[in-house]
């Protein structure tokens, strides 16, 4: 699965009712056998958007937490441009998609599901990632 940047953020900064099963999942994805992954812009988008609230060495620390059990995506150019040709009118989700689609993620979780609706990878909030992967 790759976790998107919001479902993070929600856990970083408490952001209610969404913490909690965002928490549940990282949770049991570092205790579990499950691999997930997060694209690399995903650790600059979260680093400006919780430093900003809760300060640079919390926001660190969270980072080098979550990467002892959640891997960075590898992508490259041709990650780009399968970005560019989805049908999405977001290209930032358009790249979360290629950074899913390089990995092998056969899930995308997020709180934002309605975004990914023409994802060709499908997107799960969460909740339904803690009902359905666990």
């Amino acid at each position: 699965m790759l976790l998107d940047t919001d479902v993070l953020i929600d856990v970083a900064l408490d952001r209610q009712p969404y913490s909690e099963p965002a928490s549940e999942l990282l949770d049991r994805i570092e205790r579990g056998n499950k691999r997930a992954f997060i694209a690399w812009r995903t650790v600059s988008n979260f680093y400006y958007l919780v430093a900003s609230s809760s300060g640079g060495s919390s926001a660190r620390d969270f980072l080098v937490e979550l990467t002892g059990f959640v891997s960075v995506a590898v992508t490259d150019t041709e990650a780009v441009r399968f970005a560019a040709a989805l049908p999405m009118s977001d290209f930032e989700d358009a790249l979360q998609i290629a950074a899913a689609q390089a990995c092998g993620a056969r899930h995308i979780v997020t709180r934002n599901v309605k975004d990914y609706m023409r994802s060709p990878i499908p997107a799960i909030t969460p909740q339904e990632a803690l009902s359905e992967l666990f």
